[in-house]
């Protein structure tokens, strides 16, 4: 009996190696072709409502998936602690590219029972009058000092209305919708919550460092390319929406520069206006800072505005775009190219140059315990450095311990076939004595056979 337990654990082990090799190819390749926008595949279906009664809660840390209509205002729901600084994002995604109007866009806004609003934002698509994706948040701030009261300061449910804004002139088509909610971890012990916002910060761009290196934009926020300083080199395809990611922690400072090259098919008389939008969104997806620059077939640029450096107390600033650098973590740049553009040089990609610099040291985390999407970790900046997106990172990761499993395994194969080769000769009856035939003496004849 002993001998045949020995038996079958080799030839489990076998038989684990050969169904880890066997599985590998089925998990590097996912059926089905990528969408043109990469949703986050953990995200859950979940349909709003236009009453917030049976709204469908949203919960944290978790991510799904909408749509809304052209005019319609969608209700969902989430629950907040007296304690707790609430995010939520929506992240609008045009299902074709058409057309838009001026202050075409949505909204999102965290409201309480009495529909009395904590804190909204909203994004549209400005002078660059395609559609394509663009993302808000709202926000509910516990002010210091409040202790559960005030508008929204109370622990319960809490109303999260996302409304889309379209012209009549604008394509009608429904928008998907990639929601988001987040928490803001708690300050460490004996950290006090400043009120005020910085006033001035350096506003002169670096200069990034020389040396032109080529970095592929993800097709979605989730699937975005990671990025440190540096100069990039991309193309971007008419109707084309390119992402990526940038890690700025406490105390650091992001500037932006996108570059299109000349068309290959020449020049126009009749340029395109803001036909390049670049668009800054922080690490919970909401909008920071967007520009625009028109394209005739010759070199165009534009960049974002200064922004201050990463600090919590940001967020008490009236503009946007101070209050949204209130957070260390994951900063997204998309670059997007009008569809129109094809009509007049060609669907061929346009040369893309991304010139990006994060500067200053990196602070403390003000938070106790893990930051999550509110912070830095050396892991974010080794994947910056790879040009790794979250996925590529996590299959990374993921194959690195196949490949370990996969050692150990071939290890106690080999192990395994050794001792049942051992227990096999040691089984084997040993061979017997065959007596060496007689020789002659040295110089004599040989023995007569008998």
């Amino acid at each position: 009996m002993d001998r045949q337990r020995s038996k079958g654990r080799v030839t489990l082990a076998a038989a684990a190696a050969m169904c880890a090799v066997a599985v590998l190819p089925g998990q590097a390749h996912a059926a089905g072709g990528p969408e043109a926008y990469a949703f986050d595949p953990a995200a859950k279906t979940v349909s709003g409502t236009r009453t917030n009664a049976g709204a469908p809660e949203l919960k944290s840390g978790s991510v799904y998936r909408s749509s809304i209509e052209a005019g319609e205002k969608l209700y969902y729901r989430v629950e907040l602690d007296q304690v707790t600084n609430a995010f939520v994002s929506a992240v609008a995604v045009p299902r074709q590219a058409g057309k838009a109007a001026y202050g075409d866009g949505v909204k999102v806004s965290l409201r309480n029972l009495d529909d009395l609003a904590c804190g909204s934002g909203n994004a549209n698509f400005g002078s660059a009058e395609f559609t394509r994706p663009i993302a808000a948040y709202a926000h509910r701030i516990v002010e210091p000092g409040e202790g559960g009261t005030g508008t929204c300061g109370e622990a319960g449910t809490y109303n999260v209305l996302v409304e889309r804004e379209s012209k009549a002139s604008s394509d009608p088509g429904t928008w998907d919708l990639e929601l988001r909610f987040a928490s803001e971890p708690a300050l460490r012990s004996g950290v006090s919550k400043p009120t005020e916002a910085p006033e001035d910060w350096p506003s002169s761009s670096p200069t990034p460092p020389s040396g032109r290196q080529e970095r592929s934009g993800g097709s979605s926020y989730h699937t975005a390319t990671g990025l440190e300083t540096g100069e990039w080199a991309d193309t971007v395809a008419p109707g084309q929406t390119l992402f990526y990611r940038v890690p700025v922690d406490w105390g650091q400072q992001l500037f932006a520069t996108a570059a299109l090259s000349n068309s290959e098919g020449g020049e126009s008389a009749d340029f395109l206006g803001s036909a390049l939008a670049l668009s800054l969104d922080n690490p919970v997806l909401g909008h920071v800072d967007g520009a625009t620059t028109s394209y005739a077939g010759k070199p165009a640029s534009v960049a974002l505005d200064p922004l201050p450096p990463v600090a919590y107390e940001n967020r008490y600033d009236f503009a946007s775009d101070v209050s949204a650098m209130a957070f260390a973590g994951w900063y997204y740049l998309s670059v997007a190219l009008d569809p129109e553009v094809a009509e007049h040089y060609g669907d061929t990609p346009v040369e893309l140059t991304l010139r990006v610099s994060v500067t200053g040291e990196a602070g403390e985390s003000p938070y106790a315990g893990d930051a999550g999407v509110f912070g830095v970790s050396g892991e974010d900046r080794e994947m910056a450095r790879n040009g790794q997106s979250a996925p590529e990172a996590e299959k990374s990761g993921t194959m690195t311990v196949v490949a370990a499993s996969g050692i150990g395994t071939g290890t106690v194969l080999v192990l395994g076939l050794g001792v049942w080769t051992l227990l096999g000769r040691r089984r084997s009856p040993a061979p017997q004595a065959v007596p060496p035939a007689p020789q002659p003496p040295f110089g004599g004849a040989p023995p007569p056979a008998r």
